[in-house]
C-alpha cells in the first residue's frame, strides 16, 4: 500500500527477458537452499519395522529366530525343552495345559516369547491364519504376566524379562494388527473372531478420548518410518503400537477441525486389554476371551489405569508429523514460494492453521512465518516444545500462513481480522479465559506482523499518507474502508507475550536497490490491493500529502531501513499488558559469511533486531534462516512459555488474596484446568504492576477457575 524511494539500476533495466528470467531462478534457487528448503523427504519407507526383539530373540539371524537362554532354561525345567526350536505347536499346547492348572509368571512369559516366536516364523512363510492366531496367543499371554500374574505384575521393571515381556506384548499386538490390516478389517467398531487350537479370542477396536466420533480412513505403523527432516525423533516408551491415523477425505470429527489443514495425520497408541469371563466356544469348548483394542491420543493421555497400575503408553509423536511433511499436496516449497512471487494466488489459504483439536483451557501459542517461508519452518521449533509435557499440557500451537510478498502491514491487518474471526467462531462468548492469554512467536518479518497486533496506530500511520482527515476521502467506500482498516487499528487484548525472533524492527540492508528490482521483477501484487490504491488516488487529487507513498510496494520494500513504517511502529504506544522478547541471531565471526557480515545474522542486524522495551534477550550463534531453529532458541521459548504460566499463577494467588502455594516437583507449570496446586503455603506473593494496569475484560486468573 505504501512505496517508498525505489531505484531501479538502469544496467539491469536492460537486460533481456530470457536473461532475467534465468537471473531470477538463480537467486531463487540459492534463496531457497540457503534456507534448507531443498530438502525433499521427511520420513522414508525402512526396509524391516524397527523391532526392539531383533537381538533377544535373534530374529534377524541365520536360523532365528530362537528362544533366549532363561526361556530355554524354563522350558526345561517343565520337561518341554524339546519343542524350544521346533513343533512349537505342540509344545504351546502343553504348556497351555500347565497353564491352566497353574499360572505362574515363569509359564506364562514363556509362552508369550514361544508363542512369538512362531508367529513370527508363520508370518514370514505367508501362513496368515496361523500367524494371526500366534500373535493373539502371545499378547493375551504377555498381557496376563503383566497384569494378572502376582509375580509379574509386582516385578515393576527391575526384572529384565518385565521389559522384554513388554516388548512381546507390544509386537504381538502390532503384528496381529498388520494382518488384520491386511484382511481390510482394521477399522473401528469392527468386531472379530479369532479362534486357536487352544484359545478362542473375540476382538473389537474402537477409539476412546477426543477421536471417539471421528472414523480414520487410514492406519500406518510408525514403525515402518523412518524420520529425517526432523531433527529430533520423541518417544515415549510404555505398551501400545504407536500408529499414524489418517483422515485423507473425510475431516475429523473435533473442535477446531475447520481450521486443519487437508490430509492431516495424527498420533495414536493402540493397546489391548484382555477381559476373563466364563462364556465358553460352543465349537472348541474353551473359554472365550474378549480383546478390546483401544485408539489412545497420547498427547490427550500419555498414561492410562489397567488393573490399579499407571501405565504409560508407548507413543511416536515426531513421526506422524513427517509423515504429514511428506504425504501434504502442498510442499514446503510449493508454499514459501507461491506467497512470496504471487500473493493473490494464496489468499484462499490464507489463514490460522492447527494441527490438533482446539482446547478452550489451553493457552495458544501462535506462529507466524517471515519472508519467503511458511508455517513448516516451525516444525522444528514446535516437535520439540510438543515433546515437553508440562508445555503441551499448557498451551495449544497454531500458525498463521499469509502471502509473504505483500507488504507486512497488509499481511498485519489481515491477520488482525483472522484472529477476530476466530475467536469469534470458537468462542462468541469470549468465555474460554485461556485464549486471552495468546503468545506469538514472530520470525523474521513475522515478527513485524505480530509486533502490530499490540500497538495503538492512533493516526500516526494515517498521517503517512495525508493529513487531511479519513471523512473527507471519496470514491469507493470499500476502497476507503480497506484503506483505514490497514491504517486505523488497536492492541489486541488477548496477547499478552509477543516473540521475535531475527525480526528486522529498523529495517534490513537486505532490501536494497537490487533485491527490491528483484522483487519488483519478480511479485505479482494481487489486484484487489493495487486497484483500491489507484482508485483512490484517482479519486481525491490533492489529498494525498505524496502520492508516491501510497502506491503499492513488495514485502521487500517494505523491510527497507528507510521505510516510514518502522519508526512509525516503534514510536506508536505499546498495550501496557504485553510483554516482549527477542531472540537475535549472530553468526559465527570464524566462518566467511560472519567476516561479512559483521553483528547481524547475514541479513539483519543486531541494532535493528534489538528493542528496548523487551524485558528479556538472547543472542544465540546463528544466521538468518536458522535462528528459530538452534536448540538455544527452542529451550528460550520454552523458558518464556514456563515465564507465561508462573505469572498466570501469581495473579491468581494475588487476585484470591490467598498465600501462594510451592509447585509440587514434577509439576512445575499450571494445570491446563488452571485449578491452584495444593501444597505448603509461602508468604502471599504481591500483585505484580503488570497486573494492575492490564485492560483487560478479564484476567485469566481474576475469577475463580474454569469448572472445565
Amino acid at each position: 500500500m505504501i512505496r517508498f524511494n525505489n531505484r531501479i539500476m538502469p544496467v539491469i533495466a536492460g537486460v533481456p527477458r530470457m536473461t532475467r528470467a534465468i537471473l531470477v531462478t538463480m537467486v531463487a534457487i540459492c534463496c531457497l537452499a540457503n534456507t534448507g528448503c531443498m530438502n525433499s523427504r521427511f520420513a522414508s519407507v525402512r526396509r524391516t519395522p524397527t523391532n526392539p526383539l531383533d537381538a533377544p530373540l535373534q530374529l534377524m539371524s541365520y536360523g532365528g529366530p530362537k528362544v533366549t537362554d532363561r526361556t530355554r532354561q524354563s522350558l526345561r525345567q517343565l520337561s518341554l525343552d524339546k519343542y524350544a526350536d521346533g513343533d512349537y505347536s505342540r509344545g504351546l499346547s502343553e504348556l497351555a495345559q500347565i497353564i491352566e492348572k497353574e499360572p505362574t509368571a515363569d509359564a506364562l512369559y514363556t509362552y508369550a516369547e514361544l508363542s512369538y516366536i512362531a508367529a513370527t516364523r508363520a508370518d514370514a512363510l505367508g501362513k496368515n491364519a496361523t500367524a494371526l492366531e500366534l500373535y493373539a496367543g502371545s499378547v493375551s499371554h504377555a498381557y496376563y504376566y503383566l497384569f494378572e500374574c502376582k509375580d509379574g505384575a509386582r516385578s515393576d521393571g527391575y526384572d529384565p524379562r518385565f521389559r522384554q515381556a513388554c516388548d512381546i506384548y507390544n509386537k504381538s499386538l502390532e503384528g496381529s494388527l498388520r494382518l488384520v490390516k491386511l484382511q481390510g478389517k482394521l477399522k473401528q467398531g469392527e468386531t472379530y473372531r479369532i479362534k486357536t487350537p487352544n484359545q478362542v479370542f473375540i476382538v473389537s477396536l474402537d477409539t476412546v478420548g477426543r477421536w471417539k466420533d471421528t472414523k480414520f480412513q487410514d492406519f500406518q505403523f510408525t514403525s515402518d518410518f523412518e524420520v529425517e527432516g526432523l531433527k529430533n525423533q520423541h518417544r515415549q516408551y510404555g505398551l501400545g503400537v504407536p500408529l499414524i491415523a489418517e483422515c485423507k477425505d473425510k475431516p475429523p470429527t473435533a473442535p477446531g477441525s475447520e481450521y486443519f489443514p487437508p490430509n492431516l495425520t495424527f498420533a495414536l497408541t493402540a493397546f489391548l486389554e484382555v477381559a476373563h469371563t466364563e462364556d465358553v466356544d460352543p465349537d472348541t469348548k474353551k473359554h472365550i476371551h474378549y480383546c478390546h483394542i483401544h485408539l489412545y491420543d497420547p498427547l490427550e493421555q500419555p498414561e492410562i489405569e489397567v488393573k490399579g497400575k499407571k501405565v504409560p503408553l508407548e507413543a511416536d509423536i515426531s513421526t506422524p508429523l513427517a509423515y504429514l511433511l511428506d504425504s501434504s499436496s502442498m510442499s514446503q516449497v510449493y508454499m514459501a514460494t507461491l506467497g512470496m512471487l504471487t500473493p493473490g494466488q494464496q489468499q484462499d489459504q490464507r489463514g490460522i492453521y492447527m494441527l490438533e483439536p482446539y482446547d478452550p483451557k489451553k493457552i495458544p501459542v501462535m506462529m507466524v512465518h517471515g519472508l519467503w517461508s511458511s508455517p513448516m519452518t516451525w516444525l522444528e521449533m514446535f516437535n520439540d516444545l510438543r515433546a515437553q509435557p508440562e508445555i503441551r499440557n499448557n498451551y495449544q500451537f497454531w500458525f498463521y500462513l499469509y502471502p509473504t510478498g505483500q507488504p507486512f502491514w497488509i499481511s498485519a491487518a489481515q491477520f488482525r481480522n483472522d484472529l477476530a474471526t476466530m475467536r469469534n467462531e470458537l468462542d462468541p462468548d469470549h468465555a474460554a479465559i485461556a485464549l486471552d492469554q495468546m503468545v506469538l512467536v514472530g520470525h523474521s518479518m513475522g515478527g513485524l506482523v505480530s509486533r502490530m497486533q499490540t500497538i495503538e496506530s492512533q493516526s500516526n500511520f494515517w498521517h503517512l499518507v495525508s493529513e487531511r482527515p479519513p471523512s473527507e476521502l471519496k470514491g469507493d467506500p470499500v476502497d476507503a474502508k480497506a484503506l483505514e482498516d490497514v491504517l486505523f487499528f488497536h492492541p489486541n487484548h488477548s496477547i499478552r507475550r509477543v516473540i521475535t525472533m531475527g525480526t528486522p524492527h529498523r529495517g534490513s540492508d537486505f532490501a536494497n536497490s537490487t533485491t527490491r528490482w528483484l522483487g519488483q521483477s519478480l511479485i505479482t501484487l494481487p489486484s484487489f490491493v493495487t486497484g483500491s490504491s489507484n482508485r483512490l488516488v484517482s479519486s481525491n487529487p490533492g489529498f494525498f500529502s505524496n502520492e508516491e507513498l501510497l502506491q503499492i510496494s513488495t514485502s521487500v520494500d517494505s523491510l527497507a531501513p528507510d521505510s516510514p513504517v518502522l519508526p512509525a511502529i516503534n514510536e506508536a504506544p505499546k498495550a501496557p499488558w504485553v510483554k516482549y522478547h527477542t531472540v537475535i541471531g549472530i553468526v559465527d565471526p570464524d566462518t566467511w559469511l560472519g567476516y561479512f557480515s559483521g553483528r547481524s545474522d547475514g541479513v539483519v542486524k543486531y541494532e535493528s533486531a534489538h528493542l528496548d522495551e523487551a524485558v528479556s534477550e538472547l543472542v544465540v550463534t546463528a544466521d538468518h534462516n536458522s535462528v528459530h531453529r538452534t536448540p538455544q532458541s527452542v529451550l528460550e521459548v520454552r523458558r518464556i512459555l514456563r515465564e507465561h504460566i508462573k505469572q498466570l499463577r501469581e495473579e491468581y494467588y494475588s487476585s484470591i488474596q490467598q498465600p501462594a502455594t510451592t509447585p509440587q516437583a514434577d509439576n512445575e507449570i499450571m494445570p491446563a484446568s488452571h485449578a491452584a496446586p495444593v501444597a505448603e503455603p509461602l508468604a502471599p506473593v504481591q500483585r505484580s504492576p503488570q497486573a494492575e494496569t492490564n485492560p483487560l475484560r478479564r484476567s485469566i486468573y481474576s475469577t475463580p477457575p474454569s469448572p472445565n
